[in-house]
C-alpha cells in the first residue's frame, strides 16, 4: 500500500509531463508553419521587385509574389498525401519531425536566394521551387498535428488542447507581423525593399530548427500504436475507396476548412491591404496594428476551447459558427463608410475567425478513424486551402486592380457560412456524433456545470 501511495503521484506527474511534451510538440510546429508561411505574405510587397522584377507601379512584381504564394498551396495536397501516409504508417512523431526539417531548410534557401539583378529570371524560378517544397511539408504538418492532438489530448480537456495547438498558428502569425513591425521601425520601408526582407526568412529558419529539437522529446501516440497493430492485420484501404467510405467526413472537413481558411487569410493577412485600398488607413500602420488583433484572436481561441470543454462543443459551435454569417458584411460596410474604425473592425473580424479555429484540430480529427486520420483529413484540408485560401490574396489583388473589391464581402460571407453547415454534416459521421454527444452528456452530468 505504501508503495502505491508513493508511486501514484509519481505516475501522475509522469503523465502530466508527457502531456506537456505532446502539447508542446504540436504547438511549436504550428508556430513555425504559420510564421514561415505568413512571413512570405506580409513581406511580399517588399521583396517582389527583388525576386520577380518591376512592372508598372510595381504591380507585376507583387502579382508574381502572390502567384507564387498560391503555387505553394498547390503543393499542399500532394504533401498531405505523401507525409500523411508516413504519419499513418511510420508515426506522428516521425512525420512531424520530417516536416520541420524541410520547412527550415526551404526558409533558409529563400533568405540566401540571389535577386534578379544577379541571376535574372532564375530568382523567380528558385523562389517558386522553395515555396513548392515548403508547400509539400506544410501539407503534411497540419493533419499530423491534428491527428496527434486528437489522439493524445485528455478527454475532458481535448478542446483546450485543440485551441492551444491551433493557437500556435495565430502565435506564428503574430510573430510574423511582429518581425515586420520591428524591421519597419529599425531599417524602414526602403531598407526592407533593399534586402532587409531576408532577415524575416532567417528568423523562420531558426524557429524551424528549434521546433525539430522540441519534437525529438515528444512521445508517440499510444492510440497510433494500437491502430498500427490493427492495420498490420486488416490492411489499409486504397485511398480513393477510403474517401468514398467517409464521404460525410470529407464534406465536413471541406466546409469547415473553407470557412476557416478564407476567414483567416482575409481577416488576419489581407485586411490591411483591403483597408488601404479604401484609403481608410495607411498599409504599414494597419499591418502594425495586426499584432494587437492577433493577440486578441489567440485569447479568444483559448476561451473558445475552454468553453467547449466546459459547456460542450455543440452549443459553443452553434453560436460561434453562426455569428460570422450576418456580421461580416455589416462590419465591412461600416469600414468602407467610415463609421467603424479599422481597429474595431479588425478586432471583431479576428474574434469571429477565432471561434472556428479554436476547436478545429479536434473537430476535424474526430471525423476519421486513426488508421487513415492524417491522410484523409490532410488531403481534403490541403486541397480546400489550396483552392480557396492560397488563392485569396491573389484574387483580392486582381480584383483590386480591376475595380472589383466590392465583391469581396459577399465572397467572404458565403465562405464563412461553411462551418455552420459543417455542424450538420458532422453529425452524419457516427463516430463523431457518438464522441461529441457522449462528451456533452458528461459535461451536463458534471457537478457544478450550468
Amino acid at each position: 500500500m505504501a508503495d502505491r501511495i508513493e508511486t501514484a503521484p509519481a505516475r501522475d506527474a509522469a503523465q502530466a509531463g508527457s502531456r506537456r511534451r505532446e502539447l508542446a510538440a504540436a504547438t511549436v510546429g504550428s508556430v513555425v508553419e504559420s510564421f514561415d508561411w505568413n512571413i512570405y505574405a506580409v513581406l511580399a510587397p517588399y521583396f517582389a521587385a527583388d525576386l520577380f522584377g518591376h512592372g508598372k507601379g510595381g504591380v507585376s512584381g507583387v502579382l508574381g509574389a502572390y502567384a507564387t504564394f498560391a503555387v505553394g498551396f498547390g503543393a499542399r495536397p500532394v504533401g498531405s498525401y505523401l507525409i500523411g501516409r508516413l504519419s499513418d504508417t511510420r508515426g506522428r512523431r516521425f512525420a512531424l519531425s520530417l516536416g520541420m526539417v524541410v520547412i527550415a531548410a526551404a526558409s533558409l534557401g529563400i533568405a540566401l536566394l540571389p535577386g534578379q539583378r544577379s541571376i535574372g529570371a532564375w530568382a523567380a524560378v528558385l523562389a517558386v521551387a522553395a515555396r513548392v517544397v515548403q508547400g509539400l511539408a506544410f501539407g503534411g504538418e497540419a493533419p499530423s498535428v491534428a491527428a496527434y492532438v486528437t489522439e493524445t489530448a485528455p478527454p475532458r480537456h481535448r478542446f483546450a488542447f485543440s485551441s492551444v495547438s491551433y493557437g500556435g498558428i495565430i502565435l506564428g502569425s503574430l510573430l510574423s507581423f511582429g518581425v515586420l513591425t520591428l524591421l519597419i521601425h529599425t531599417i524602414g520601408k526602403s531598407g526592407l525593399e533593399h534586402g532587409g526582407w531576408r532577415w524575416g526568412f532567417v528568423v523562420a529558419a531558426l524557429l524551424g530548427l528549434g521546433a525539430v529539437w522540441v519534437r525529438r522529446a515528444a512521445p508517440e501516440s499510444a492510440e497510433f500504436h494500437r491502430a498500427r497493430a490493427r492495420a498490420e492485420v486488416d490492411g489499409r484501404p486504397p485511398f480513393l475507396r477510403m474517401l468514398g467510405e467517409h464521404r460525410w467526413a470529407v464534406l465536413t472537413v471541406f466546409l469547415n476548412t473553407l470557412g476557416g481558411t478564407v476567414g483567416y487569410y482575409f481577416a488576419l493577412v489581407y485586411l490591411p491591404q483591403y483597408a488601404a485600398a479604401y484609403h481608410v488607413i495607411d498599409k504599414e500602420q494597419a499591418a502594425s496594428f495586426m499584432t494587437v488583433v492577433l493577440g486578441v484572436v489567440l485569447v479568444t481561441m483559448l476561451l473558445t476551447g475552454a468553453a467547449a470543454d466546459r459547456f460542450g462543443l455543440l452549443p459553443v459551435a452553434r453560436l460561434g459558427f453562426g455569428l460570422p454569417i450576418p456580421l461580416v458584411g455589416i462590419l465591412l460596410a461600416g469600414l468602407r463608410a467610415g463609421w467603424l474604425p479599422f481597429q474595431v473592425v479588425a478586432v471583431l473580424l479576428g474574434m469571429l475567425v477565432a471561434t472556428v479555429l479554436g476547436t478545429l484540430n479536434v473537430f476535424t480529427g474526430l471525423l476519421f478513424p486513426t488508421e487513415v486520420r492524417a491522410v484523409g483529413l490532410g488531403v481534403v484540408n490541403a486541397a480546400t486551402i489550396a483552392a480557396f485560401g492560397g488563392t485569396f490574396p491573389l484574387l483580392a489583388e486582381w480584383l483590386g486592380h480591376h475595380n472589383g473589391l466590392g465583391v469581396i464581402p459577399g465572397y467572404v460571407t458565403v465562405c464563412t457560412a461553411g462551418p455552420a453547415l459543417a455542424l450538420l454534416t458532422a453529425m452524419r459521421v457516427p463516430s463523431f456524433a457518438s464522441a461529441v454527444r457522449g462528451a456533452d452528456a458528461d459535461v451536463r452530468r458534471a457537478p457544478g456545470t450550468a
